[in-house]
């Protein structure tokens, strides 16, 4: 019965994905290739908080239209980077609500004549409302931190001789109310005994701090105007060949060619094929496998992705170059299952935070965090509690260390938080999710919330509504949330393909006592 259910998963899986739910646009790793490039805005920005007592003087004095500097005083503020701890202004630390941000940045002569280049502007993450603004038109808006958004610009920056210089705004509010993910509340206290009129605090319910800012990398990138928009990949294994099932959406042209060769480490050319979709087979594949479970592991292909497409003014190529690992995740009623093989999940919960810096994406520590993971012997973390930077999930895939991928529904603790606005706000936010993780071989298991309050009514409806969504989002992937409620109660628990357990003894009680976790557990 076990085994049945394991093949059945590993076979269909890959299949299903043809069935799953059309995400609306692309949103592939900007990779330079010889048809893209890609200018980094990492760095020093002008940055000012707004501390009127609305926070709003920033939109009531239309900052966005001039340089910040005009507006008032400004620090530099690196990004990325959480603002909460680079100033010695104390009020910076738990400040709740609009900052801005402005980079002024010169373009390439070429980006700005060439009208068969496109130029995007993406940003990492903005935590956790943000408006963005090019040259003082409103461009772009993001709800949710951790998440990566973008904008084709070329209509700003191709259009006269001082298209050239750009001026970026970013307002970025942190504020958390019932529907955001995750959720929060403001408190007003209007004793004014003890406090000031106007006093609020930002009540949160999850047990790390609220970072917030451009805390990954702002960039520029181009690509010809008929693109390669997505690249949607699942592998599955047939004897002792591997099976790349590939779709590819194109944008800017409907008459177009697409080449596709997989390349092994030795960059030798193991497969190829044409079209949108397609099937490649690599005889005597070279798999996948976590850190420690095979002498070679986190083995990679490169998937390259020609696209040639006829345009008035003339033929245009695109060239996207995808990393592929070829793998098999199964489920049984009792092993969790890679290639076949039974799979222990032996890691850690990360978090992305560190002195300073906060949440800021930073290149020393991830290596340093990777060097300790492999010292400690660990296989596998769970993102806690949000989504981690793309670069984390690519060193994953570099490395063999197996991601369970959660996204930011942590603090799910009142029955306020269970409304049809955060239902329909959190299905976004795992469309999000889905479509910029699915192509990582390191990503085994979606994670939909943390430590929720399941043992609601309400929230059991919810779970099911979010795993019933995520699962027809990516079907080649089981879908869990962790809990810590108690198993005769849980009302999310029965939806789930792995149950997910927070125990935490010795942690939140019995402090430091281990000779009782034990007998706790049991």
């Amino acid at each position: 019965m076990a085994r049945g259910l394991a093949v059945a998963w590993a076979v269909l899986g890959p299949l299903l994905w043809g069935c799953a739910l059309a995400l609306q646009g692309g949103m592939l790793y900007p990779r330079e290739s010889p048809s893209r490039e890609r200018k980094e805005l990492d760095g020093l920005w002008s940055f000012r908080a707004d501390f009127s007592d609305n926070r709003r003087r920033g939109f009531e004095e239309q900052w966005y239209r001039r340089p910040l500097r005009e507006s008032g005083p400004t620090l530099d503020m690196p990004v990325p980077s959480s603002f909460n701890d680079i100033s010695q202004d104390w009020r910076l630390r738990h400040f709740v609500g609009w900052v801005w941000y402005e980079r002024e940045v010169i373009l390439p002569e070429r980006w700005t004549q060439d009208l068969s280049t496109r130029v995007v502007l993406r940003i990492g993450s903005a935590h956790a409302y943000a408006i963005v603004w090019v040259n003082g038109v409103d461009t772009l808006e993001h709800e949710g931190g951790y998440l990566p958004f973008e904008a084709d610009i070329s209509n700003l920056v191709q259009v006269g001789p001082l298209s050239s210089q750009l001026r970026i705004t970013i307002a970025i509010n942190n504020t958390l109310t019932p529907t955001t993910l995750p959720p929060g509340t403001i408190q007003y206290l209007t004793d004014t005994s003890k406090y000031p009129k106007g006093y609020f605090v930002q009540n949160t319910y999850f047990d790390f701090f609220n970072y917030a800012g451009l805390q990954r990398s702002v960039l520029l990138y181009t690509t010809p105007t008929a693109y390669i928009d997505d690249i949607t990949v699942t592998t599955s294994v047939e004897h002792d060949s591997g099976l790349v099932n590939y779709q590819i959406s194109v944008k800017g042209s409907n008459l177009f060619e697409l080449e596709v060769r997989l390349l092994d480490a030795e960059n030798k050319l193991v497969a190829n094929g044409t079209g949108t979709q397609g099937q490649l087979k690599v005889p005597g594949a070279r798999l996948w496998w976590p850190y420690l479970m095979h002498e070679r592991p986190a083995y990679l292909y490169s998937l390259e992705v020609r696209l040639t497409a006829q345009m008035s003014l003339g033929p245009v190529s695109d060239f996207y170059t995808l990393p592929v690992g070829i793998r098999t995740v199964a489920v049984t009623e009792s092993q969790f299952l890679i290639n076949g093989k039974p799979f222990y999940f032996h890691g850690v919960n990360k978090h992305e935070d560190a002195d300073i810096r906060g949440k800021g994406f930073d290149w020393p520590l991830l290596v340093k965090d990777f060097n300790l993971l492999r010292w400690l012997g660990a296989n596998a973390f769970r993102t806690s509690h949000y989504p981690y930077a793309e670069e984390v999930l690519q060193m994953c895939d570099r490395y063999g260390i197996v991601v369970i991928d959660e996204c930011p529904g942590v603090g799910l603790a009142l029955p306020q938080f269970f409304n049809n606005v955060s239902l329909q706000n959190h299905m976004r936010v795992m469309e999000e999710v889905v479509r910029r993780d699915k192509n990582h071989p390191a990503v085994v298991m979606w994670s939909v919330a943390n430590e929720p309050a399941s043992h609601l009514e309400s929230a059991g409806y919810y779970l099911k509504m979010v795993i019933t969504h995520t699962k027809a989002l990516d079907p080649s992937r089981p879908v869990t949330f962790v809990t810590n409620s108690n198993y005769a109660a849980d009302k999310g628990a029965p939806y789930v393909d792995v149950i997910c357990v927070n125990s935490c003894y010795s942690w939140y009680h019995d402090y430091r006592h281990l000779e009782l976790i034990q007998l706790q557990l049991a």
